[in-house]
């Protein structure tokens, strides 16, 4: 399958649908996800054409990676986590819902469950909460 344009977060790179930036660099882009199963989550993408993981170039993934990384550490350091999940899912089969490359990053604290998927944030509360992320990511 291709490459679509025109999916949710290619959208987002271009600017035309905004999101709440955490972190930005020549190769990635980390913004909020409006639909969080955990304060924090946030969302690590390639700001090059890229379904997932599967069709991922060697340099897509490394950049990806050390900023899933990076954002791991300012997201425990911001929300006082004992421990992070990353998540990143490919094609139908494996739930991928954007099909644009992307890994969540959760912030996690012993004994809180996830929220169920599907429930839109409010956004004052991920504005404030992207805000000690920014704060955090040094």
């Amino acid at each position: 399958m291709s490459y679509d344009p025109d999916n949710i977060f290619a959208k987002i790179l271009r600017g035309e649908i905004p999101s709440f930036k955490l972190y930005e660099d020549d190769e990635t882009y980390v913004f909020m996800d409006i639909m969080p199963r955990a304060d924090g989550h946030c969302l690590v993408i390639p700001k090059t054409p890229c379904r997932n993981l599967l069709d991922a170039s060697p340099a897509q993934l490394a950049a990806v990676m050390a900023t899933t990384q990076r954002m791991s550490h300012a997201v425990m350091r911001a929300f006082g986590a004992e421990g992070v999940t990353i998540q990143q899912f490919n094609e139908d089969a494996g739930g991928q819902e954007v099909y644009h490359l992307h890994f969540h990053v959760l912030p996690r604290h012993a004994g809180v469950a996830l929220r169920p998927p599907g429930t839109m944030a409010d956004m004052d509360v991920l504005k404030a909460q992207a805000e000690k992320i920014v704060a955090a990511v040094g």
